[in-house]
């Protein structure tokens, strides 16, 4: 797959803290503050937002790797938004800088490493597994 990504593109998504997001409902924790689990998967929604518009019909990404700082704890109620921003690019492997923030302070950052794929061969590899 050759493909060249505008640098430094950037994508953003939000949540609010909820009961069910916490780290009691997740089962990561006893206390209910937003949870690692959720902060993580909001930060990879990023950086799949900020690839939205520059894929073209049959690709998708996969995300491989992710290095979460989780630096502050967010209660019920108060909102998280996260930014992605695409580093760098090297072939298939995309590398994303990602902070968030709640309605205080910033409570995370992350470097996490998606890869480019042709959507209809990685789900025929995948579903071959139970074939």
């Amino acid at each position: 797959m050759d493909m060249t990504l505008p640098p430094h593109i950037t994508g953003v998504a939000s949540a609010v803290v909820t009961a069910a997001n916490t780290a009691q409902a997740l089962g990561s924790g006893s206390v209910p503050v937003y949870a690692t689990p959720a902060l993580t998967a909001l930060l990879e929604q990023a950086a799949v937002a900020a690839l939205a518009a520059h894929l073209p019909p049959g690709t998708t990404t996969v995300g491989v790797r992710i290095d979460v700082q989780h630096q502050a704890a967010t209660p019920v109620g108060l909102a998280v938004h996260a930014q992605a921003t695409l580093r760098s690019q090297e072939g298939r492997q995309l590398i994303f800088d990602i902070v968030a923030h709640d309605d205080v302070e910033r409570i995370a950052e992350a470097v996490h490493q998606r890869v480019l794929v042709d959507q209809e061969r990685f789900l025929a590899r995948v579903n071959s597994k139970v074939a």
